[in-house]
């Protein structure tokens, strides 16, 4: 990588996103709606007896789960646009290289899931008074770690589809069954076996853990920086194989 072009690409990226209105209002207000009625569909529930309240709980897993799924869906969107518009064509007869491209996008997409993030978060813990043992910095930093992973997988699946609707048909196929099974409904040690071994290999399981250890722990502990490794190590991976699937054009 060029840290020159990469920072050019990087800019370029966030100008677009600045200039898409309707991307802007998916990224900071819609999140903050859906927490919102996450908000009042659990607030008159009781917490248990020493236990964590129903909105805590959900909320806390909430505010990493909305940049994972926002931001794949809209970096397969931008990059299959790239391809159908002829622009990738365009950048890949430059200097730029495959992985300025590819980073280029995660650390924008990053950034732009940072900010998300901390909107939703200042929401969550000063409007809606969610209670977590440790800090909200914690929360935004695994949010924003979500973020880049979603725009790994995003670039990813965006190879394999032609148009915009077929990118958008991924979203069942890579979103849904890692929020089933992430351990946000049935914690994932009482799933049945082959369940368990489903979750075992999804990276959303493990940046959900890492979000409900910040929730249970005021310290960040060793299960949490474990975790956290995984969800790196599962962006790289999906980096590499998409810089390998990466085609100019839709066709």
């Amino acid at each position: 990588m060029n840290p020159r072009i990469l920072a050019v690409t990087t800019g370029r990226i966030l100008r677009q996103l600045r200039h898409d209105r309707r991307t802007v209002a998916l990224l900071l207000v819609v999140p903050a709606l859906l927490l919102t009625l996450v908000y009042y569909m659990y607030a008159d529930q009781p917490a248990p007896p020493g236990g964590v309240s129903t909105f805590d709980r959900i909320a806390l897993v909430m505010l990493g789960f909305f940049p994972f799924v926002i931001m794949f869906l809209v970096t397969s969107i931008a990059m299959l646009r790239e391809r159908t518009n002829g622009t990738l064509e365009r950048l890949l007869t430059t200097p730029l290289a495959k992985a300025d491209l590819l980073f280029g996008y995660g650390i924008a997409f990053g950034l732009a899931g940072a900010v998300q993030a901390t909107v939703a978060s200042a929401l969550a813990y000063w409007v809606f008074d969610l209670n977590t043992a440790g800090g909200s910095e914690l929360v935004i930093m695994i949010a924003a770690l979500n973020a880049v992973l979603a725009v790994a997988l995003g670039l990813f699946c965006s190879a394999f589809a032609r148009t915009e609707f077929q990118a958008v048909q991924f979203m069942p196929v890579v979103v849904a069954p890692q929020l089933l099974l992430c351990g946000l409904f049935v914690p994932r040690d009482e799933m049945a076996g082959w369940l368990q071994a489903v979750s075992d290999v999804l990276p959303l399981s493990y940046a959900v853990e890492a979000l409900q250890e910040v929730g249970a722990h005021a310290e960040p502990t060793g299960t949490m920086w474990r975790d956290l490794t995984v969800v790196v190590g599962a962006t790289v991976l999906a980096l590499v194989l998409a810089a390998a699937t990466l085609r100019r054009r839709s066709g």
